[in-house]
């Protein structure tokens, strides 16, 4: 095991490849070598398109997985919400690493922003958080901003918007967390699925030492549970980038807890249910939590964004 040099694949920006390293530096902890290997995806490349009109599938996943299938790396880094809830035949997520706080942050160069201001133009590209605006805080104006965290804080910076509504685990893994200027409440913004955490994607066909070796270096149990619920409540619903579902997850004591739902991209209706259960039945919670939404509207709704030329 000690001579295989672990093939890392990941996208090129800053973030990811902060991620990445943070792979290496837990495969270095457990005495394995590994290599970084950048690959370019089209979510990095189309930044002039809102992700949805990508096509949400694999927008930031398909590039690296196809030179996983090939053999050119051994495993994939990704952010955990950036992975389609199902994935493509001989691919499987093997590790989650410890989540960082899942919650939606505001950052400013401007201190006096808050979300409750009349006239504030936040910049953000996902439609979770566009819908979330618009259902709580109507007067609130949005901007497309696409492209690393430093691309957007620089048109920020250019006047495209006063703010920016972000995932606080990429603000703070990229030293900006002293521009956040509202940490913002998790029951009104219930994260994407997985957001926080760090997923390590490879074939299944790795040499089954070496994905056990990867796994015991890398996997932090509490939160792959976690993640197995949202993502099972994403896998019902179909959910991809580009669909408003959220669901967040947490352990206490030897119970799984899942709150999620789904928003109308219009922001008028707003599902949300929580479901409690034991450990070991974390995706049947989050199957059972995606059926209840679904049958209190939540399919109308999914039909409805699916016409929807958003």
């Amino acid at each position: 095991m000690s001579n295989r040099i672990v093939k890392i694949g990941t996208r090129a920006s800053k973030l990811a490849l902060w991620q990445a390293y943070h792979v290496a530096d837990l495969l270095k902890q457990a005495g394995m070598e590994s290599e970084i290997v950048t690959i370019d995806t089209k979510g990095d490349q189309v930044l002039d398109v809102s992700i949805s009109k990508i096509g949400s599938k694999g927008v930031f996943t398909q590039e690296l997985e196809d030179q996983l299938l090939d053999g050119s790396i051994d495993i994939a880094v990704h952010s955990a919400k950036d992975m389609p809830s199902k994935l493509g035949e001989g691919l499987e997520l093997i590790a989650f690493s410890v989540r960082e706080q899942a919650h939606d942050v505001l950052l400013s160069t401007n201190k006096g922003v808050s979300l409750s201001d009349a006239h504030l133009v936040v910049g953000t590209s996902s439609t979770r958080r566009i819908a979330t605006l618009k259902h709580f805080y109507p007067q609130v104006k949005t901007v497309e901003v696409r492209g690393n965290l430093q691309t957007r804080i620089r048109k920020m910076e250019e006047g495209l918007c006063d703010a920016l509504l972000l995932a606080y685990a990429g603000v703070y893994r990229m030293g900006y967390a002293n521009s956040v200027v509202e940490h913002l409440d998790l029951n009104q913004f219930i994260p994407a699925v997985g957001q926080g955490s760090i997923a390590i994607e490879a074939c299944t066909s790795l040499d089954p030492k070496l994905r056990a070796a990867i796994i015991s270096a890398c996997n932090d149990g509490p939160t792959a549970i976690c993640l197995l619920a949202e993502r099972a409540y994403l896998r019902v619903l179909e959910g991809g980038c580009s669909i408003p579902v959220f669901a967040l997850a947490t352990l206490a004591a030897d119970q799984i807890h899942l709150k999620g739902g789904i928003v109308s991209l219009d922001g008028q209706q707003r599902i949300v249910f929580e479901v409690t259960g034991s450990l070991t039945e974390a995706e049947q919670l989050g199957e059972a939590l995606a059926n209840q939404v679904l049958q209190a509207g939540g399919k109308t709704i999914l039909e409805q964004i699916k016409q929807s030329p958003h």
